[in-house]
């Protein structure tokens, strides 16, 4: 079940990996403010128990994904509706395709 989390949300992860090396004020700011969200909520996990993947964490209980990457995917979204997508996968591989 774990690999198939994972390999179902491979663009996603890939996306934030992607945003979190070549980051932007605007990422930045988007993933601050997510960080600010996601700290005071009730189903963060600090220690790692829920995390899909080991020793990445902090992680989202709900979803078990790790904070690091799931904050910088712009087309993520918190799995409690704390927090939405800022924009689809779609529009974000044009706007990547018009900064090429």
């Amino acid at each position: 079940m774990t690999l198939l989390k994972i390999w179902k949300n491979r663009e996603k992860i890939i996306e934030g990996l992607k945003n979190k090396i070549f980051t932007t004020d605007d990422i930045r700011d988007v993933a601050h403010a997510r960080r600010e969200i996601c700290s005071k909520c009730p189903y963060i996990d600090l220690a790692g128990d829920k995390c899909v993947v080991p020793l990445t964490q902090p992680c989202c209980g709900l979803c078990g994904c790790s904070l690091g990457l799931k904050l910088y995917s712009m087309s993520s979204e918190c799995d409690d509706k704390r927090w939405h997508a800022v924009m689809t996968e779609k529009e974000e591989d044009e706007l990547n395709d018009q900064l090429k």
